[in-house]
């Protein structure tokens, strides 16, 4: 009887390599879901597609049919498609114009563990012909690459990255948003089962321990807890930890060092000699020591890993302000098309409620343009025939016939991510020597344990492999890696508690080292919301009266100033029109109306307006002036005592808004900020923050709108407030969640109180090993000791941080807090 032969694995549509089992990447490609073997294969399709160039597979498929021939010629297909990347059609969507033949793009790389991958890819890149600057973000894993186009070509940077062992595909939002969450799941699955042997693992250790400690344990006892520990630990070791196994592979063939490396070499080696030893019968296991060490590292990587996803979908959801369509204008018929397809010198019909496609010129029409989205700012812009209009803005009262300006890379919205990314990239201090020493410091590892296993080799052969399994064990840096994480996580729960969600563990040691604390204006040290502020009236009528009547009014508007009114309208008003830019005329039981600037509601006999700051809105009938109307945004009530404790604590408050106006001025003389910069974009905002930095500034910056992004990204810390816009808060680094300013200065003190735990808990593990590593080396600390011992000085550092989990810490007074 023949054995039946397995089903022979589909071919990857693009590279020809089959499918791995399980594999669900696919592109839709000619109508057809065609299937793909990895994500990278699955982003270079996509772009291909995206560009048009589709018929570039109908041509490589009418060449050969045979994926045979594909799979041998893998590396010409390889090089093939990197290739594409030079066509600028493919290039439009991720690469733009830097200026003198320049060409800046971003691509995210896939394979970057540590600080040695962002040195070893940022030195290389480098180096190549033609690169001007190349940075990678270890946290969301970008790479920012400027290159002159008349010496080198993209395809070649990307083969770069490949020969080093990475991958690099450009930064698509969509695309991204996939691999992302399978990237997520991956990570679950590996951390859970080494989460749940770990549990189990370290149970029957303490029962070993005891057992060998009482030497009350029978002999095969012990040995069968050491084969249900071999187990147990099974999975972790050949399950959960390889990613370090691969990345640690793929640096030894780059010749280069990374954590993972020493990683890697303690966690096989543990596990394999443990297996020897319950086989055999004959020494020590370790087993619990493999499973801990794993699951630890697992968790910081899981905690890496989720930041940089939330940070990568700040820019994905920027993008997708853009609407997916347009109607562009060919004469005088309207055609539905894809937003990807405009291009410049089209002309795109927006009607009313629709948001506008694309950067461009108003060329027909009159509306107001909502950009709060951009500006952060809530009353909406008058735009007409010639001026400029921004692609994510929502056209809110009548058609307009726009001509495209920009589109792609060169849009507005892209340069605001490309702002974002830049400033996320921009590394401090520290973080530049760390990726510098990053490599230096794993070969010192390395070569101390490579050190203390010569010496007793030759010293007594039989305790060799032993010793310096205990000298791996007793260094294994948990003691130290938790000194931080578990402070910082026992200060943010107690924040959270108390209203301030901290999204990124530096937020607490920021806080701790600020000098300056930057506002933005509205939403934030402001309600954000337009209020009726005074009514006075000119006429007989009486001041509800004239509310009533304009609330009748403005019932019909959607515009921002028309809320203010609508808690007020009882009663309806007819044939009521719109007048762009000047405000609203109607019928109120038989009599006309007209409210909005003063000009419009009574251009004979204007009254003279009242002094107060603020909107005014001016009410008339067909014969006169009727009553004045003062709207404002209101000061936040806890602003005020913020700011004083904030500045007992030591930071100088500073205000950059975008709002020109003089509510600006008169915002930050009622709150006493002496330092106001208003009318900023978002340029100007992230200048300004620069400067600041170059000077020596610590900054702390709280916004709420999406032209805060750059500045909050920009700044050492952001803080958004609960009102803010989504991406605000998906890009800040900590949410004031109860919308309470004075939680800023309750952060303030917790970050220094944590900044002394911390270091108390850095001196403790120092010291133990300090201690700890000679005795291991001289053979005086047998492996399970080592692990007690280490054991023992974690749950020293976690008990010493838990303290700041007491309620009290986060109220003590300013003075104490206010300590350096």
């Amino acid at each position: 009887m023949t054995a039946q032969q397995p089903p022979a694995r589909t071919p990857c549509y693009h590279c020809g390599l089959p499918v791995p089992r399980g594999s669900q990447y696919t592109v839709s490609i000619e109508g057809k879901q065609r299937s793909m073997c990895c994500p990278g294969c699955q982003a270079v399709a996509q772009t291909i597609v995206d560009g048009g160039l589709d018929n570039f597979y109908r041509h490589r498929d009418s060449q050969s049919a045979d994926s045979e021939l594909i799979r041998t010629n893998s590396g010409s297909r390889r090089k093939q498609e990197l290739e594409l990347y030079d066509n600028p059609e493919v290039q439009s969507s991720f690469v733009h114009n830097a200026g003198d033949d320049q060409r800046e793009a971003v691509l995210v790389i896939e394979g970057i563990t540590c600080a040695a991958c962002v040195w070893l890819l940022e030195k290389h890149l480098t180096s190549q012909p033609g690169v001007t600057a190349a940075s990678v973000n270890m946290t969301t894993h970008r790479a920012r690459i400027r290159w002159h186009s008349g010496t080198t070509r993209l395809s070649h940077l990307l083969a770069e990255i490949d020969r080093l062992g990475y991958q690099g595909h450009p930064y698509q939002p969509n695309r991204e948003e996939q691999l992302l969450e399978q990237e997520r799941k991956r990570a679950v699955r590996r951390l859970g089962v080494a989460g749940v042997c770990m549990a189990q693992t370290m149970m029957l250790a303490a029962a070993l321990y005891a057992g060998e400690l009482s030497h009350s344990m029978d002999a095969h006892i012990i040995t069968l807890m050491n084969w249900a520990s071999m187990v147990l630990a099974t999975p972790v070791a050949l399950y959960s930890s390889v990613p370090f196994y691969k990345a640690a592979w793929r640096d030894l063939q780059t010749r280069s060092l990374s954590m993972d490396v020493p990683v890697a070499l303690a966690i096989l080696l543990a596990f394999f000699a443990s297996v020897w030893s319950t086989v055999s019968g004959s020494g020590d296991v370790y087993f619990e020591s493999v499973t801990m060490f794993a699951f630890f590292l697992l968790v910081g990587r899981f905690m890496e890993m989720a930041a940089r996803h939330r940070t990568g979908r700040a820019g994905n959801a920027l993008l997708d302000l853009l609407p997916t369509s347009a109607i562009r204008l060919d004469g005088d018929t309207e055609t539905l098309v894809p937003a990807t397809q405009l291009r410049t010198g089209d002309r795109v019909l927006v009607k009313s409620g629709h948001t506008i496609p694309a950067d461009g010129r108003v060329i027909e029409g009159r509306s107001s343009v909502d950009e709060s989205a951009l500006t952060g700012e809530y009353l909406p812009q008058s735009r007409s025939t010639g001026e400029l209009v921004i692609g994510g803005t929502l056209n809110i009262e009548h058609p307009l016939q726009i001509e495209v300006t920009e589109t792609g890379s060169e849009s507005r919205l892209s340069a605001i991510v490309r702002m974002l990314d830049r400033a996320q990239a921009e590394k401090p201090s520290v973080a530049r020597i760390a990726d510098r020493v990053a490599s230096q410091f794993v070969a010192a590892t390395l070569l101390t344990a490579a050190a203390v296993a010569v010496f007793w080799y030759f010293y007594d052969p039989a305790r060799a492999f032993w010793v310096t399994l205990s000298v791996l064990v007793v260094t294994c840096p948990c003691a130290l890696s938790l000194a931080t994480p578990t402070a910082l996580t026992a200060a943010t729960g107690t924040l959270r508690q108390r209203g301030m969600l901290i999204s990124r563990g530096h937020v607490l040691e920021s806080f701790a080292t600020a000098t300056h604390i930057i506002f933005d204006k509205t939403g934030t040290l402001t309600e954000g919301n337009l209020n009726i502020e005074e009514i006075c009236p000119v006429s007989t009528l009486d001041s509800q009266t004239l509310l009533s009547i304009a609330a009748a009014l403005e019932s019909r508007s959607e515009h921002p100033i028309a809320r203010a009114f609508r808690a007020h309208a009882v009663q309806a008003a007819t044939d009521v029109q719109v007048h762009v830019g000047q405000g609203l005329s109607g019928m109120v039981e038989g009599k006309r109306y007209r409210i909005g600037k003063p000009g419009f509601a009574c251009p004979d006999d204007t009254p003279q307006q009242p002094k107060s700051s603020g909107l005014w809105l001016l009410l008339a009938d067909a014969e006169q002036p009727l009553g004045w109307f003062r709207l404002d945004d209101q000061i936040r009530p806890e602003a005020a005592q913020t700011l004083t404790e904030l500045r007992a604590l030591g930071l100088t408050p500073l205000m950059l808004t975008g709002d020109a106006s003089d509510a600006a001025q008169k915002v930050a003389s009622h709150l006493g900020i002496d330092q106001v910069f208003s009318g900023m974009s978002p340029e100007q905002k992230l200048a300004h923050l620069n400067q600041l930095s170059q000077q020596g500034a610590e900054i702390i910056m709280v916004g709420d709108g999406i032209n805060d992004i750059p500045a909050l990204a920009g700044a050492r810390t952001s803080v958004a407030m609960a009102s803010a816009t989504d991406l605000a808060k998906t890009n800040a680094d900590a949410v004031l969640i109860a919308n309470d300013l004075m939680r800023l200065a309750d952060c303030v003190r917790m970050a220094r109180k944590t900044r002394t735990i911390i270091r108390e808990n850095l001196s403790w593990a120092l010291l133990y090993n300090l201690l700890a590593l000679p005795a291991a080396a001289a053979g005086l600390v047998p492996p399970y000791w080592a692990a007690i011992g280490m054991s023992a000085s974690s749950l020293v550092v976690v008990g010493n941080a838990m303290r700041l989990s007491r309620r009290h810490v986060a109220a003590q007074s300013t003075n104490e807090g206010a300590e350096r």
